[in-house]
């Protein structure tokens, strides 16, 4: 209320006063029970899950599960008597790093032409080499036979159709991570930037998943085929997001195969997986 009405209120008189306190006092109790009913019907909907409504079970939280086990009384790490595991040494290193004594530390003699005398120690340390993106150049040998002329070209691999291109391994890797490891487009582009310098498209990234795939294609109908045949499988669904739209993630498995196949919601699932 602005000040005018609170004081026209108290210039009437104390019933005026009364009535006022009545009117706000009332009205706090029905947004009260407005906030309760609210509050009751947001816990309903936080408390519905796939055991006890139609949701999907990828729609539950995460239950907080509870250890069965007491609390330890042990101390946190390997135990007293726990046998340790260390890198283990290995025959023959890759590469060998020889620290030279140039000068003597007793009179300051140059010995930078004296031969060891043997060495107090050696250490094996395990690390990466530096990653790098290699280049490599192809060229068609063109050869003109001296007995009859005619000009012979050599023939390029299979694999290799453009001026530039990413080669195998670089495709392995950016499948792995983007398929196995689940990082997305975005994050697969970055590691291989901060990794190796070389900056990559989302386009370039979906491009080498549809090429695994087509390869796959042979793989996918034999576990088909032996999914089927199996006397005993496992099936499942999940729901899921696509672009925004409801999809959803059948899976059909044996204990050694198993397979997925996603499909818009409202479609039906083939006869034949």
């Amino acid at each position: 209320m602005k000040r005018e009405e609170i004081m026209a209120v108290y210039n009437a008189g104390p019933q005026a006063v009364i009535k006022l306190v009545e009117s706000i006092i009332l009205k706090q109790q029905e947004e009260i029970l407005e906030l309760k009913e609210r509050i009751k019907a947001l816990e309903d909907r936080l408390l519905k899950n796939s055991s006890n409504s139609n949701k999907p079970p990828s729609t539950d939280w995460p239950a907080k599960k509870r250890s069965l086990r007491g609390k330890s009384s042990r101390s946190a790490g390997g135990q007293k008597g726990h046998k340790g595991y260390n890198l283990k040494m290995v025959e023959v290193a890759d590469s060998t790093t020889v620290h030279k004594v140039s000068t003597c530390s007793k009179c300051g003699s140059c010995l930078k032409d004296t031969l060891p005398a043997g060495y107090s120690k050696v250490l094996r340390l395990f690390d990466l080499p530096p990653i790098k993106v290699n280049v490599e150049e192809h060229r068609a040998e063109q050869k003109t036979c001296p007995y009859c002329g005619h000009l012979n070209k050599a023939s390029f691999p299979e694999d290799i159709t453009q001026p530039a291109q990413y080669g195998p391994r670089i495709k392995a890797i950016l499948t792995y991570l983007n398929q196995y490891q689940l990082l997305p487009y975005e994050r697969t582009g970055e590691l291989f930037y901060d990794l190796f310098g070389t900056r990559l498209t989302a386009s370039t990234i979906a491009g080498t998943n549809r090429a695994c795939f087509e390869a796959l294609k042979h793989t996918e109908e034999k576990i088909k085929d032996e999914i089927t045949a199996s006397p005993v499988i496992h099936v499942d669904e999940t729901g899921m997001y696509v672009d925004g739209s409801r999809w959803w993630l059948h899976v059909a498995s044996t204990k050694n195969l198993t397979y997925y196949a996603a499909i818009p919601n409202g479609e039906r699932l083939p006869q034949r997986i």
